[in-house]
């Protein structure tokens, strides 16, 4: 008998030890094993994204940078490696703990976004100097906070809707304060001259607060007012600022400007059609020699479409859906909601982003200079996407899924 009350006080003594450290290491560290399909695409995508960026961008780099054809390339190899450490460590680490870092990282995103309107470096040249999208660092490297942001922003409204999930139906809670938000970050963003990314953001926010339980009529009514505003401004492009306005008038006239304006669509436009259905082959592009400007950047696509033609284009266009539609099943499985608007906001932001750069680079909208995941040149922007990736894989660990 003493020795089982021995035994009794020694579990108790335990057990409270345990709750007084507040963390265990449970609470830090997930088991179980990752979606493989989610990472296998993910790393698929990465894979292609690196051959075609050094494809696309060896002459632009032996051109503008001392004859180091493997400029662009070497840069993205070392983000995109520190960048599936990240992606592996997160998704070890469980995404809860995201929740503890939500108010302290809103500070520093917003802090740097009004930072880089003051302190900011012209990665274009002179022909930039209006934007304002990137902090120089050390060795010749930039930070652009706009990156951060996308993944702020998820952040922030998983946090707020999966403690108001129930308060999601009124103005107030729903409405009101949602679009506060976007507002603060959508304005920041836009004093950057960054359109591209202000319009991602606003449309990452107004996706999580349809699923996150906004009132749908009140939501219907926002959306027709979006499309209100849009036809005011495609109709008088003169009434916003003069690069945005341009863009517009070069999208709607295709004769307008062809040297300048147009240069980079119609050369878009030449590549993709060059391409035919098997393309000219991986390196045998033709446009990318000057003709595509920074052919790296946000038209690597075309690139894409001249080499590997429209069935590799398609391939692509496919990997990608099925990286957007694993996310949802991902997010659907999860008993969490936090876990599963954090999952749905990424995902969200894959395919939206995906979306805009195809139908830019085939002019089905204007030119908003909008990113390819995985496959611009961009430091910051790999980073942060397969950080992000980490973080669905964490909340795959979490659901209640059959792994394949």
């Amino acid at each position: 008998m003493p020795e089982r009350m021995s035994d009794d006080t020694s579990k108790i003594i335990k057990t409270s030890r345990k709750k007084s450290k507040g963390i265990s290491k449970d609470d830090i560290f997930i088991t179980g094993s990752i979606d493989i399909p989610f990472l296998a695409l993910t790393i698929a995508l990465l894979t292609i994204g690196l051959v075609m960026l050094f494809s696309a961008s060896y002459p632009y780099a032996y051109y503008k940078h001392n004859h180091d054809s493997f400029y662009f390339f070497t840069r993205q190899i070392i983000f995109a490696v520190v960048g599936l450490i990240a992606m592996f460590v997160m998704s070890k680490f469980n995404y809860k703990l995201l929740k503890v870092v939500v108010v302290p990282l809103l500070a520093v995103t917003i802090l740097l976004l009004i930072i880089v309107l003051f302190y900011h470096t012209n990665v274009g040249g002179a022909d930039d100097s209006d934007f304002k999208r990137w902090i120089p660092l050390p060795g010749g490297f930039t930070f652009q906070p706009s990156d951060l942001a996308k993944f702020t922003l998820i952040l922030t409204f998983a946090s707020y809707i999966s403690n108001y999930y129930g308060k999601m139906r009124k103005f107030r809670y729903g409405i009101l304060y949602p679009l506060g938000i976007i507002a603060i970050f959508c304005g920041l963003i836009f004093l950057e001259h960054h359109m591209s990314c202000t319009i991602l953001m606003f449309f990452i926010g107004a996706t999580l607060m349809f699923v996150g339980g906004s009132d749908w009529k009140l939501f219907a009514f926002g959306v027709a007012l979006l499309i209100l505003v849009i036809f005011v401004v495609v109709t008088f492009p003169e009434m916003i600022e003069n690069y945005a306005g341009d863009r517009i008038k070069a999208w709607l006239d295709k004769d307008f400007d062809p040297s300048g304006g147009r240069w980079q669509t119609n050369n878009s436009l030449y590549a993709i059609g060059s391409g035919g259905f098997f393309g000219t082959g991986l390196g045998n592009s033709k446009q990318k020699y000057l003709y595509v400007s920074e052919p790296q950047n946000d038209f690597i696509f075309s690139i894409v479409c001249e080499e590997l033609g429209f069935l590799g284009a398609a391939i692509i266009i496919f990997l990608f859906g099925a990286l957007v539609v694993r996310g949802f099943i991902i997010a659907a499985r999860c008993h969490d909601k936090f876990g599963g608007l954090l999952t749905i906001g990424v995902v969200a932001q894959i395919g939206i982003q995906v979306a805009f750069n195809i139908m830019v680079v085939t002019d089905t909208i204007p030119n908003t200079g909008i990113a390819l995941p995985f496959f611009s040149y961009g430091g910051t922007a790999i980073l942060m996407l397969l950080f992000e990736s980490g973080v669905v894989l964490s909340v795959s660990r979490k659901s209640s899924q059959q792994k394949v």
